[in-house]
């Protein structure tokens, strides 16, 4: 009966961790430039090692284990906005910021000026080019960005976007506000491999429905063994007042 409690703590704490994995996708499915997380799981078996001498051998039991979220890169649908300074980022690529904290990642596009003339994603991060932030003069008219992520303005080129290639998700991880850390350093991305659409942004790639859906299905799953965790309580519970029963 022990285990059977244990087995089903451990797939409610999975189905928990799932729910915040899900709740934070769905809460940023009008982010700009948002990817979607979807956790994985994987089966742990205890004991390691039975032991086959004992006249009863000790039985593997099956565990869950959250073993990692991981993050979908694929492109989300690319609205034309007609800004000049707003980019989608197509392929497997992210754009460097200068946060209080260091160096950051984003997929957020939506660009704009401050008032220092210093160009800044809408969250007021300052975008990094290969020589560092890029700036304007009050005067300067006519700014663009090129597929490269050259920037340009009437006073000629500005700087190019530090675009970073990501081979591999796993080397992001999730610094909030829509950031990312590298857990391993990522590479200059190279034309072939990440390009930028000019006036035009990158939506969240969450599906409202498939998200939706497995919000419900989540949700059921845990009030279902929640009910059979307390069947289990009460059995047991029974099982000890009837042997501690005195017969009279």
């Amino acid at each position: 009966m022990e285990n059977a409690l244990l087995i089903g703590l451990s797939r409610q704490v999975g189905l928990a961790r799932e729910l915040e994995v899900i709740a934070n996708n769905v809460a940023n499915m009008n982010t700009t430039g948002f990817k979607a997380r979807s956790l994985r799981f994987e089966e742990y078996l205890m004991p390691t090692a039975s032991a086959d001498a004992f006249m009863t051998p000790d039985k593997p039991l099956s565990y869950v284990v959250d073993k990692g979220s991981g993050l979908d890169l694929s492109g989300g649908a690319i609205e034309r906005t007609g800004n000049p300074l707003d980019i989608a980022i197509k392929g497997d690529g992210v754009l460097a910021v200068n946060t209080p904290q260091g160096e950051r990642y984003t997929r957020n596009g939506a660009l704009q000026i401050n008032e220092r003339g210093e160009l800044v994603t809408s969250d007021g991060y300052r975008v990094l080019g290969d020589g560092g932030p890029i700036t304007f003069d009050a005067a300067e008219t006519g700014i663009g960005i090129g597929k490269d992520g050259t920037v340009s303005s009437s006073q000629g080129t500005k700087g190019k976007l530090k675009l970073m290639a990501v081979k591999n998700p796993g080397q992001l991880e999730n610094a909030g506000l829509n950031l990312y850390t590298a857990a391993t350093p990522l590479t200059a991305a190279t034309a072939r491999e990440v390009q930028v659409e000019s006036g035009a942004v990158e939506h969240s790639n969450v599906k409202p429905v498939i998200e939706m859906s497995r919000l419900i299905e989540v949700n059921r799953t845990y009030s279902t063994i929640a009910a059979l965790l307390q069947r289990n309580d009460e059995l047991s519970r029974t099982a000890v007042e009837r042997l501690a029963a005195v017969p009279t």
